[in-house]
């Protein structure tokens, strides 16, 4: 990904922030303790408490560092400050409406935040790059794996300041 901008919005920064901030100073030392304890016990190869401890160790500090990347990576782009509004940016909450008048609000936000089910898409997708830069009643055409698909751009909002 080191090509790409890693466009995040504030929330979604803070976000990988808290979640980084529970891992490190909560989850972490607690697993250091338990395996301190378990490793007392004696005979770690059949004890589960040390094996558990040390896999889930190993997996928080994965994602720790995954996290540590991805916030020193990030460039925070707040929305609310877009000078363009009347056009389809990084933050931008578009109406689509497609050849059989079916609307679909999406949200374009960063990579790490992004969730298909709660409409928030990422600004790398498809329908993202095809919608970049449209004004309202621009029809884009997007190539989805079910084919072609033309959307015209119906509404395009920005959070408030």
């Amino acid at each position: 990904m080191g090509e790409r901008v890693n466009y995040i919005t504030p929330a979604g920064y803070r976000a990988l922030r808290e979640e980084y901030e529970a891992l490190f100073g909560g989850e972490r030392p607690k697993l250091l303790e338990t395996i301190a304890w378990a490793a007392s016990n004696g005979d770690r190869s059949e004890n589960a408490d040390y094996q558990y401890g040390r896999r889930r160790l190993r997996e928080v500090d994965r994602r720790i560092n995954f996290l540590a990347r991805r916030m020193k990576e990030a460039k925070v782009t707040d929305p609310a400050k877009q000078p363009e509004k009347g056009r389809v940016w990084f933050g931008a909450t578009v109406t689509l409406a497609d050849e059989d008048d079916n609307e679909r609000v999406v949200t374009l936000v960063g990579e790490d935040e992004a969730e298909a089910g709660a409409g928030r898409i990422s600004f790398y997708s498809p329908i993202a790059r095809a919608v970049r830069g449209a004004a309202i009643g621009d029809v884009r055409r997007v190539t989805l794996p079910g084919g072609d698909k033309e959307y015209e751009v119906v509404g395009i909002a920005y959070p408030d300041a």
